[in-house]
């Protein structure tokens, strides 16, 4: 007996479980709801309604192809193998495997117990450990490990499971329209819709548009891919059948999109070769001894959106008005909570995994590690955003600022970037002053890596 078991990888297409599973007769599923276990992993509210209104419409796909999908409460990993082990101790599971730690243990222990499992991997598109160095080691630069990865494809292609064709299903047949996560369409529909759409109108200036937050220059794909409802090597099919030379890098602006999804890769490779990273360690472990700052009256400005600086604070406000924040904008307040206010980035990747839809551990921890200058491939530690330099050019009208501090909406495109002195002399009282001043946070900031060098 068999039964396929649903964890990151609520869809029906690109999962080789499934296929699996239908192509063996399997007509049972399973998928655990364990909101105590997600809070656990610090999954933001909006993370959690958007996974379960896919779980609705994974139900309604499911039911089309003759498969039951059994919905478990499960406050934790510990109930799900409690579950497991008392119904389903002499089951086969068909799973497709998960990258992270806990999980693992998890399995690990049910299979300690005797259970056995039929696994798969379907959430990267070059297998995990498929791809090392002449060293036989994981590459710890992202440019090698594009090349090797975009060398693999080309020899090995990039299968995606047969075609499964479902009943579609809308927000609007579920009973999740006043879900917090509404403006996110359903992944099937994204599929239909936005990312066609993207393909041929976006794609062709993405390089050039997808700094640019007032834009809407980006896919919104990371949401999906965070919570499994669509898979990579769907949108390697669907980008190859568009661009028939994207693996020589062709045309660049498309090679650009494709290139964020290899940093994905990069960073879900990364951890399964260092799995110590789960536990908050430092990649580069020369700064283990760095003494962060414990300011909280900082903490909470950056928080919320009142540093004095704007692009920080419309950034901050967009992450915690609509659970998503402009990559570009992320890059930035990351870098201006750990080089001018000098916080320990786990503090920045905590409060992005408890706010963002698209929270994922591999990447939230690279990404941070990335911008503090300890991770792998990382920002040197001398290179510091200056948030008005950046503001400028990457804002540079002030648009997105005004949009998410309307308070500014009377200062001019000359003064918006940091309008301190234009509110002084206006006797304005329409912002908060900064909390730190750029050139004394910056030399602040050489001194206190420098210690570590």
């Amino acid at each position: 007996m068999m039964l396929l078991w649903f964890r990151n990888d609520i869809r029906v297409a690109d999962n080789p479980a499934l296929s699996f599973a239908l192509e063996n007769g399997v007509t049972d599923a399973i998928f655990f709801v364990s909101k105590k276990q997600w809070q656990l992993h610090n999954w933001s509210t909006i993370k959690i309604d958007f996974l379960l209104r896919h779980v609705n419409l994974l139900n309604e796909q499911l039911k089309a192809l003759g498969v039951n999908l059994s919905l478990v409460d499960a406050s934790d990993f510990s109930s799900q193998s409690n579950y497991l082990l008392e119904n389903h101790r002499k089951t086969t599971l068909i799973v497709n495997t998960e990258l992270e730690l806990n999980e693992n243990l998890r399995d690990q222990a049910l299979m300690n117990e005797g259970v056995k499992f039929i696994s798969f991997e379907s959430d990267v598109i070059v297998p995990k450990g498929a791809i090392l160095n002449n060293s036989e080691k994981m590459y710890k630069v992202f440019t090698p490990f594009k090349r090797a990865w975009l060398k693999w494809v080309q020899q090995n292609g990039c299968d995606v499971p047969n075609s499964i064709t479902v009943k579609d299903a809308r927000d609007e047949n579920l009973k999740d329209n006043k879900s917090c996560s509404y403006k996110w369409p359903l992944a099937n529909q994204y599929e239909q819709e936005v990312l066609p759409r993207f393909f041929n109108e976006n794609i062709t200036s993405y390089k050039s548009a997808r700094n640019f937050p007032a834009l809407k220059g980006t896919s919104g794909i990371s949401a999906y891919l965070a919570i499994g409802a669509i898979g990579p090597r769907l949108l390697l099919k669907r980008l190859s059948l568009a661009f028939p030379e994207i693996l020589m890098q062709t045309p660049e602006q498309a090679f650009t999109w494709l290139n964020e999804l290899i940093w994905r890769e990069f960073y879900r490779h990364l951890l399964f070769h260092y799995p110590n990273l789960i536990k908050g360690n430092n990649f580069n472990n020369k700064y283990d001894g760095l003494l962060w700052s414990e300011n909280k009256r900082f903490e909470l400005a950056w928080k919320q959106g009142r540093t004095g600086y704007p692009i920080v604070d419309a950034a901050m406000r967009q992450l915690n008005q609509t659970g998503w924040m402009h990559n570009r904008l992320r890059m930035i307040v990351a870098s201006f909570l750990t080089k001018h206010l000098l916080i320990n980035w786990r503090v920045g990747e905590r409060y992005f995994a408890n706010n963002l839809i698209d929270y994922d551990f591999a990447a939230n921890n690279g990404g941070w590690q990335w911008s503090s200058g300890t991770g792998c491939d990382a920002q040197p530690y001398f290179r510091i955003f200056n948030p008005i330099t950046q503001s400028k050019k990457f804002d540079p009208n002030g648009d997105f600022i005004r949009k998410y501090l309307p308070e500014l909406a009377v200062v001019p495109n000359k003064h918006i970037h940091f309008p301190h002195d234009y509110i002084e002399q206006e006797q304005l009282n329409v912002y908060w002053p900064a909390i730190v001043e750029h050139k004394v946070a910056r030399e602040q900031a050489l001194s206190f890596y420098k210690q570590y060098l």
